[in-house]
């Protein structure tokens, strides 16, 4: 089964070909990063204008480097939320008008799902597992029993972990994205700034806010001290609290589920510090972490998810179908 996937829920347009829920023929992206960048952030206005102008192209360079046409494709997968509503519409158009045109099924996908079946293209997915999801917007805990079986065991009580990368980096001056820039200057430094221990009501929950007020706090303090700031031991810091979270809330899933494989989804799997010290840690199960390629939004991971929930469901979704910017994924 040879499976169109687009996903346009933020700032990345995207378009893959994708064949039986594993091999990746084509994922080609096109990244916003540069514009959003004078402003600090994503400005959803733009994105959906920059979506509409590039969608286009990109549809046919999937299926070019796929080496396929049209009508070859069986399956339309595309992302449905949760995202900026404006660009999810501009990916949801295109691949209703496809499908439309092609008479080919069409499913919405929920993003998060994408970003957990990014690993499937990897590593076939073994049950029970247990799937740490860390982005800009999520920060959960999930066991899986089976192929589109998500049970949340725990999530972050206020912010997310990405979240919280980006606006450390804002006080610290670093820039937009601030994930990359703490995670590449706290190789630079030493963990001598002392953090919080976060206590969270439910042991698989999270926390984030205090973790950010505090490194903010101390950046206060010590300008009014006129003391100096070590920008690379501060940010070596905060990321060693942050990680060491995630890494205990779920070596606890995996050992009280018994978990014969742990995942970790979504663009903060790109961190390098996460990607190291998970394999400190759990080293009695299997561990799976996307590729570096698949960790940031992509089509690829849209299309992989949207075959294994065709094959669950056997539903096609109708041609009314919308976006959703906070659909919900259990």
């Amino acid at each position: 089964m040879l499976v169109l996937g687009f996903e346009s829920s933020c700032d990345e347009t995207s378009v893959s070909v994708s064949k039986d829920g594993k091999t990746v023929l084509s994922n080609v992206v096109l990244s916003q990063i540069d514009i959003h960048k004078a402003f600090g952030g994503v400005v959803p206005e733009i994105a959906s204008r920059e979506h509409v102008k590039g969608i286009t192209y990109v549809l046919d360079e999937a299926l070019a480097h796929a080496g396929v046409k049209a009508e070859d494709i069986d399956l339309v997968a595309v992302t449905q939320g949760p995202g900026l509503i404006g660009s999810l519409l501009t990916g949801i158009n295109a691949a209703k008008a496809f499908a439309f045109v092609h008479q080919i099924p069409i499913v919405g996908v929920h993003h998060i799902a994408g970003h957990i079946y990014a690993n499937q293209i990897e590593d076939d997915l073994v049950f029970p597992l247990i799937c740490l999801v860390v982005s800009g917007g999520h920060t959960e805990l999930l066991l899986m029993k089976e192929h589109f079986d998500f049970i949340k065991l725990g999530e972050t009580q206020d912010d997310a972990i990405g979240e919280a990368y980006d606006k450390v980096a804002r006080v610290l001056g670093l820039g937009y994205p601030g994930g990359p820039m703490i995670d590449q200057l706290a190789t630079q430094g030493k963990s001598s700034y002392p953090m919080p221990k976060v206590e969270t009501q439910g042991r698989y929950d999270f926390s984030y806010s205090g973790l950010k007020s505090h490194v903010i706090n101390t950046l206060n303090r010590l300008k009014m001290k006129f003391e100096p700031v070590i920008k690379e031991d501060l940010a070596r810091s905060f990321q060693e609290a942050a990680i060491e979270q995630l890494l205990i809330k779920s070596e606890l899933a995996v050992k009280n589920h018994q978990a014969k494989m742990f995942m970790v989804a979504g663009g903060v799997a790109a961190n390098s510090y996460l990607r190291q010290r998970v394999f400190d840690v759990f080293k009695d199960v299997h561990v799976s972490l996307p590729k570096m390629e698949y960790c940031t939004d992509n089509a690829a991971m849209m299309g992989i998810a949207g075959y294994y929930q065709y094959q669950k469901y056997g539903q096609k979704a109708a041609m009314s179908l919308n976006g959703d910017s906070r659909l919900k994924l259990h």
